[in-house]
């Protein structure tokens, strides 16, 4: 990129991120994810770097936050309350300290590394012990007046505890050197403190509060940060208290005579405010990312939300030394979770073709590191979905990826655009054969007629193998194009003929890689009949839809020989899923080749339906949960007796409703199904 080019990207994204600053931080309204507005700023603050000269006043790299609301009252900050420089990787970490020894060659490993709440920073002020006064963040020197609306959060007292003198006795003696004693001393006796800390929601709260709203018929909150930075906005403290916040102090605005960060969370707790207490002292890098990556794991089994970790030069001296750029501290960084939805540019559309035949746009965009992975490429879906989008080759969009999940293009940002961005266009010949491909009337989707399609040919022998079919490892698109190339395979049943001969002389294969993949499929020579069902890749099952078949006919034989009509009475096989199975088995080409598959492959029956308490209930999940996964929560159904199904019925015992559900939820209202939130859905099962 050249100078000129930054110029104009910088300019770009300063306004772009100052909109969505002001709508988050004076109109309490998103249109983007906090994660999409991280990677903006960063992208922001990295071509800030690498151009300094282009770096102006106004600059939201160099501001905290938007302007208080005009409904509060204004609240100068004693001392300003700053922003942090966010890093993603260990390498940027690395950075960070490296930058900081330029300043200070001496500055040695010595951190406290934190766990980064996701909730609403505030201050708390102390005058003579008694809590006088509270406010947000604001723009860093002047926030908003919610002392009213914090007094409602039980976690913060209202007034400071006073130790015993025996407790200040110990707690000096193990403070030893860090601390002045005679300042710690004059500073308890007086009472004049002040806190900072972060106000969340407890996902526990969230879940129960968002209930009460389904309930109601009121929306949903989106997650427990919103729902927490909301309740503190609130006009009425009512409201506040309702929504039962709780609060972790991590800072102290007030010189009590510590002299190391580690220190100040100390003092905070020995005045009975509450800090979290997983954080710690880590003496070199290393143990930072340890830390961080420990954190990381416990993530999903806390009961609060958090986006990463928070390290800071633990001697509070070389960190006044480091001084501050912007408005930005040097001596601590945010070192994030890596997000689920960060910004990039859509470079290129190529097309797929999947097992079907359906073709599918696909976005190449700028490498990006989204959900732990570095992402290049990212699905549109269909026609109907750029259009929705308003995309085009050379946009700026937010893409999505969580956990699993391909990566998504979920908005376009075109305030960012240049000018220079380009149509996208669909092809009208398949991209692999050269098949003119067709549309039906009222369909999304194009589609390469031809079943002998090389790109479709390749896509369902990857099904085949995948981890909720025959689960074969080893076997990836370009080790199966590669196979497919050399004229080793033509269809799944071929795999099963392969030796180690055959693949030996192959490009990147020796005898080790090469027996490793004969021995996985030789171990891939039995398998449960819904797994086989799913695995032969029928149109419009899944492995839900597979695993109700299987229960139902309990043997491959008698599902051969079913009609359609046996099938449409089964819970959730509705009659299209019905008559394309039906087909399937009596088309006579499919017959050779699942005779084929059967001479290498063993189908178990089906297991008898487990009877347990939950036998002759059926479950439908939709929206996220928290104490397991969607797919761990079937499992546990399905272990106790009962069904689970993706599709919502009047036979629809209950749909479990989580943050995020969607059309199943609404269906579920419409035809009377009970609905359930997590807590009520683990009430039920036995553990």
């Amino acid at each position: 990129m050249t100078k000129a080019e930054a110029k104009t990207r910088i300019e770009k994204l300063k306004k772009e991120v100052e909109h969505h600053r002001y709508l988050y931080h004076v109109l309490d309204r998103e249109e983007i994810s906090d994660a999409a507005l991280d990677s903006l700023k960063h992208e922001l603050y990295e071509l800030e770097q690498a151009h300094p000269d282009l770096i102006t006043p106004d600059s939201p790299t160099q501001r905290v936050g938007g302007a208080p609301r005009p409904e509060f009252k204004k609240v100068k900050h004693a001392a300003p309350m700053l922003s942090m420089e966010d890093v993603f990787n260990f390498d940027e970490l690395a950075g960070w300290h490296e930058r900081n020894l330029k300043i200070l060659p001496r500055l040695p490993e010595d951190f406290y590394a934190e766990v980064k709440m996701d909730g609403l920073a505030v201050s708390l002020v102390y005058a003579a012990g008694e809590l006088v006064g509270g406010s947000t963040r604001g723009d860093g020197k002047i926030g908003e007046d919610v002392f009213q609306n914090l007094k409602t959060i039980e976690a913060i007292p209202l007034k400071l505890r006073e130790p015993s003198e025996a407790e200040i006795e110990k707690f000096v003696r193990a403070a030893a050197d860090d601390l002045d004693e005679k300042k710690f001393r004059a500073a308890l006796k007086a009472g004049n403190i002040e806190i900072r800390g972060e106000c969340y929601m407890r996902k526990r709260v969230f879940n129960e509060i968002n209930a009460l709203q389904a309930k109601r018929r009121e929306p949903l909150f989106a997650n427990p940060r919103n729902a927490a930075a909301g309740a503190i906005r609130q006009l009425d403290s009512k409201i506040t208290a309702s929504r039962r916040l709780s609060f972790f102090g991590y800072a102290l605005a007030t010189d009590l005579g510590e002299k190391n960060h580690e220190l100040a969370h100390a003092i905070i707790k020995l005045l009975g405010v509450p800090v979290n207490p997983l954080s710690q002292r880590c003496r070199s890098l290393n143990a930072v990312q340890a830390f961080y990556d420990d954190i990381k794991k416990k993530r999903d089994g806390l009961d609060y939300w958090i986006d990463g970790t928070v390290i800071v030069v633990s001697d509070n001296a070389q960190f006044a030394r480091l001084g501050v750029v912007g408005k930005t501290p040097r001596g601590h960084v945010a070192y994030k979770f890596p997000a689920e939805q960060v910004t990039t540019i859509v470079r290129e559309v190529t097309w797929g073709v999947g097992r079907m035949g359906t073709v599918t746009p696909v976005a190449v965009v700028d490498p990006v590191f989204v959900a732990g992975t570095t992402v290049t490429h990212a699905t549109l879906h269909n026609l109907d979905e750029i259009e929705r989008l308003g995309i085009k080759i050379g946009d700026t969009v937010i893409l999505e990826k969580a956990g699993d999940v391909i990566p998504k293009i979920v908005q376009v940002l075109p305030r960012l655009r240049s000018g220079r961005e380009k149509a996208i266009h669909a092809p009208k010949t398949c991209p692999m054969c050269g098949t003119d491909l067709t549309r039906a009337a009222g369909a999304v989707a194009l589609i390469c007629p031809n079943k002998n399609c090389f790109a479709r040919n390749a896509a369902t022998i990857g099904h085949f193998v995948s981890r909720l079919a025959m689960n074969i490892e080893g076997l990836g698109a370009k080790t199966i194009e590669q196979f497919m190339n050399e004229g080793l395979v033509r269809d799944p049943a071929d795999l099963y003929e392969l030796t180690v001969g055959d693949i030996l002389p192959l490009e990147r294969f020796a005898d080790t890689s090469a027996a490793n993949v004969i021995a996985a499929i030789k171990a891939a020579r039995e398998a449960p009949l819904a797994r086989f069902l799913y695995a032969l890749g029928i149109e419009h099952i899944g492995i839900e839809t597979a695993l109700a078949i299987a229960a139902h006919f309990g043997t491959l034989a008698k599902l051969r020989h079913a009609n359609a009509e046996d099938l449409a009475g089964i819970e959730g096989v509705g009659g299209v899923i019905a008559k394309s199975v039906a087909q399937w088995f009596a088309d006579p080409k499919n017959g050779k080749y699942l005779d084929r598959l059967l001479k290498h492959i063993e189908v178990k029956a089906a297991p008898k339906p487990t009877v347990g308490p939950l036998t002759d209930k059926i479950f439908v999940f939709t929206g996220e949960l928290e104490a397991m996964s969607r797919d761990e929560a079937k499992e546990v159904v399905r272990a106790q007796g009962g069904k689970a199904s993706e599709t919502v019925s009047k036979k629809t015992t209950y749909v479990v409703a989580g943050p995020g559900a969607g059309d199943k939820l609404d269906k579920a209202e419409k035809l009377g199904v009970k609905v359930l939130n997590e807590k009520e859905f683990l009430s039920i099962i036995k553990p």
